[in-house]
C-alpha cells in the first residue's frame, strides 16, 4: 500500500503557507496588476468590453499530483498554469518553484506577460505557472520527477504554438530541459525532435539560445542606457545598488558594470553589503557558489549593512531584482536613487508610487525594463522553429535594438500622455492589444 505521510521539515505541504506569505497576500497582487492596466485603460479611453477581456485570465489550470521520494514515501504538490491572453500570439510565461507560489501571484505575473510582451513587439501573450514548492529542500532526482510528473499533469495545456513554458524564479535550464524531454515523450516518435521549443530557457546543449541566461539583467542594461541617452544623461561612474543577486542581479550587475556603472551596494535574502570605492560582481558570484553557499553576507571588500539601510544608501540607480512588493511607502521617502529599474516583477507596491513620483524619482517599470528575458525566449523559439542557430553577438544586437526601440517608445507616449513611464508602458501595450481586439472582432 503506497505510503503517503506529512513532508519532511523544510518542506512546503499543499495546505501550509508560510505566515509571511499569508499576510503578503492580503494585499492581491491581480488587484495590483489590474489597476495598473486600469489607469492606462483610462487614458486611452478604451471599451468596457476590452476591459472586462483584459481584466481576468482566459484559463486557470491547477493540477495536484503525487511524486515518490527518494526514501520512498509519496508526497502531494500543487502546480499551476495561468493563461491570460493569446490576442497576439501564443501563450508564454514562466515557471516558478517557490513556496510563496498560489493563484493570485501566478494571475498576476500572467497579466504582466501580457502587457510585457505587447509592449516588446512580440507575437506571444502571456502566461505564467509553477509549483508551492522550495526547490532547496528536495534532492537532484526528486526535483527530476517533480517537474516531469508536473509536465504530465499539465499534458496538452502546454505545446510549442499554444503556451510555451520558461524557467523562473527557482528553476533553471536543466528544469526545461526534463519539461521538455517529458513533453516529447508525451507525443509521437516523428515530432519528438519539432517539439524542442514547447519551452524556452534550454541548455545551449538541448537547443537553448546564447545569451539566454544573461538576458534579463542584459535588457534592464539596454533600456537604462536608451533612457540615459534620451535623457542626455552620461551613466559612466553612475553608482548603482542592486537588490537580489539571482539570475537577473547576477547578470544585472555584470552588465551595468561592464556599461560602465559602479555597484556600490547589494542585497539578497542573507544580507546586505555596501562599498563606496565598488564591488566586484564576478567576486561576489564567487563567493556566493562557494564561501557563500548560495548568498552574500559575509562576502569580502564589502562592509555588511542592515538590510533596511541598504534602501537608504547613497545611489544614483536602484534595481530592485528579487520578488515584489518590496519598495514599500516607506522605503520610497528614503530612497536616494534618482532612477529605479525594476528588474523583478512588481517591486513597487502602488502606495510607493505617487511618493517616488513627488520626489522625481523616475522607475523604467518592469514590463520594460525585465522585458529580456521573454525577448531571448522569443529568439530561441524561432531558432527552434526554423533548426538555426544563432551567434551570442547577433543576440545581443537584437535585443538591444528591442529593448531601445521600446524604451523610446515609452518616452514618447509618456510625453504625449504626460504620464509616468509606467502608464505609458501599458499604454503602448494596450493600443497594439486593442488593436487587434478590434480587427478580430467577438466570437461569435
Amino acid at each position: 500500500m503506497t505510503n503517503t505521510t506529512t513532508p519532511r521539515p523544510g518542506r512546503r505541504s499543499l495546505t501550509g503557507a508560510p505566515l509571511k506569505v499569508m499576510l503578503r497576500r492580503m494585499s492581491s497582487l491581480h488587484l495590483t496588476a489590474v489597476s495598473q492596466f486600469e489607469r492606462a485603460a483610462d487614458l486611452l479611453g478604451i471599451s468596457d468590453a476590452h476591459r472586462a477581456i483584459l481584466s481576468v485570465p482566459e484559463n486557470e489550470v491547477i493540477v495536484n499530483f503525487p511524486v515518490t521520494m527518494d526514501d520512498g514515501r509519496v508526497e502531494m504538490f500543487r502546480g499551476y498554469r495561468v493563461q491570460h491572453n493569446n490576442t497576439l500570439g501564443p501563450f508564454k510565461g514562466g515557471m516558478r518553484f517557490s513556496p510563496a507560489v498560489d493563484i493570485d501571484e501566478v494571475r498576476a505575473l500572467a497579466t504582466w506577460m501580457t502587457f510585457k510582451t505587447a509592449l516588446a513587439g512580440l507575437p506571444f501573450g502571456g502566461a505564467k505557472g509553477g509549483i508551492s514548492i522550495d526547490p532547496k529542500a528536495y534532492s537532484p532526482s526528486e526535483l527530476e520527477r517533480i517537474v516531469r510528473r508536473f509536465t504530465f499533469a499539465l499534458g496538452a495545456n502546454i505545446g510549442p504554438d499554444h503556451d510555451i513554458p520558461a524557467p523562473d524564479m527557482g528553476t533553471n535550464a536543466q528544469t526545461m530541459v526534463w519539461m521538455m524531454d517529458t513533453y516529447a515523450q508525451m507525443g509521437s516518435i516523428a515530432d519528438r525532435h519539432t517539439v524542442r521549443r514547447v519551452v524556452t530557457g534550454k541548455t545551449i546543449a538541448a537547443g537553448g539560445s546564447a545569451g539566454r541566461d544573461k538576458a534579463t539583467g542584459q535588457g534592464l542594461t539596454f533600456a537604462l542606457g536608451a533612457w540615459a541617452n534620451r535623457q542626455g544623461i552620461d551613466l559612466d561612474d553612475k553608482r548603482v545598488a542592486l537588490q537580489g543577486f539571482g539570475n537577473v542581479g547576477e547578470h544585472g550587475a555584470r552588465t551595468l558594470v561592464k556599461a560602465g556603472l559602479k555597484l556600490v551596494a547589494v542585497a539578497d535574502h542573507t544580507g546586505a553589503l555596501h562599498n563606496a570605492n565598488g564591488i566586484d560582481p564576478e567576486m561576489l558570484w564567487r563567493y556566493k557558489s562557494t564561501d557563500g553557499a548560495g548568498g552574500i553576507a559575509g562576502a569580502p571588500e564589502a562592509e555588511a549593512i542592515d538590510l533596511e539601510d541598504f534602501w537608504r544608501v547613497d545611489c544614483d540607480v536602484l534595481v530592485p531584482a528579487a520578488i515584489e512588493n518590496q519598495i514599500t511607502a516607506e522605503r520610497a521617502a528614503d530612497i536616494t536613487a534618482s532612477v529605479i529599474v525594476e528588474g523583478a516583477n512588481g517591486p513597487t507596491m502602488t502606495g510607493a508610487e505617487p511618493i517616488l513620483a513627488d520626489r522625481g524619482v523616475t522607475v523604467i517599470p518592469d514590463v520594460l525594463a525585465n522585458a529580456g528575458g521573454v525577448t531571448v525566449s522569443y529568439f530561441e523559439w524561432l531558432q527552434n522553429r526554423a533548426g538555426d542557430v544563432w551567434t551570442l553577438a547577433d543576440v545581443d544586437a537584437r535585443l538591444r535594438r528591442v529593448m531601445t526601440d521600446a524604451t523610446l517608445q515609452i518616452m514618447s507616449t509618456a510625453e504625449t500622455y504626460r504620464c509616468s513611464l509606467r502608464d505609458a508602458a501599458y499604454v503602448t501595450a494596450l493600443e497594439r492589444l486593442t488593436t487587434v481586439l478590434n480587427q478580430r472582432g467577438m466570437f461569435p
